[in-house]
């Protein structure tokens, strides 16, 4: 049985990225795994780290509780849209007050190494784009899927980090979704 942890960074709820976490969900609950869920917009928190690494900011409620279910979770699931080639601002709020010095990582004293506090869990990055990921990937290099994958998950201990793009979004018709929605919910089912 795995614990899984749908993270849903998309600011709307009237969104494609939540029929897509809605998908997957769909699917791991016709599995023999326990979800939760972790929809962004929801919490209540400040997303600006105030004063970076060198004073604590206290962690607010709804972040305490996402720590909480990064440790219990197997699996993390990422969804959101890729804006600017990156994720949205309140979803790289996350990142920066949760994933924190002793909590993610441990930095090595008189190193430049950090030792990851997060090992063990695998990953999946669900991405929707405005346009063909094929251009995504040789024009621009993936850069959100580098940052999130390599420079955060890895860096903490998440190994095996699976992605799947989907677009372009912005122009799709009723069946290219719902196609998508198809695939993503037999992701969850296969727990991947």
């Amino acid at each position: 049985m795995k614990n899984i942890l749908i993270i849903n960074g998309h600011p709307d709820m009237e969104s494609f990225n939540y029929a897509l976490s809605e998908a997957y969900k769909n699917g791991a609950d016709k599995s023999d795994a326990i979800i939760k869920v972790i929809n962004i917009r929801e919490l209540n928190f400040n997303p600006n780290l105030e004063f970076g690494y060198r004073r604590r900011t206290e962690l607010e409620p709804d972040l305490i509780d996402a720590q909480a279910k990064l440790i219990w979770a197997d699996h993390l699931v990422w969804i959101y849209p890729v804006w600017w080639s990156s994720f949205p601002a309140i979803m790289k709020g996350v990142l920066d007050r949760v994933l924190l010095p002793g909590f993610a990582f441990q930095k090595r004293q008189n190193s430049l190494f950090s030792d990851k506090l997060l090992v063990g869990k695998t990953a999946r990055i669900i991405c929707t784009l405005d346009q063909p990921t094929w251009y995504y990937k040789w024009v621009y290099g993936n850069p959100s899927h580098n940052a999130l994958k390599k420079g955060t998950l890895n860096y903490i201990g998440v190994k095996k980090v699976r992605i799947t793009s989907i677009g372009p979004v912005r122009l799709s018709n009723e069946s290219f979704r719902l196609k998508w929605l198809r695939k993503v919910e037999r992701l969850g089912l296969l727990n991947k």
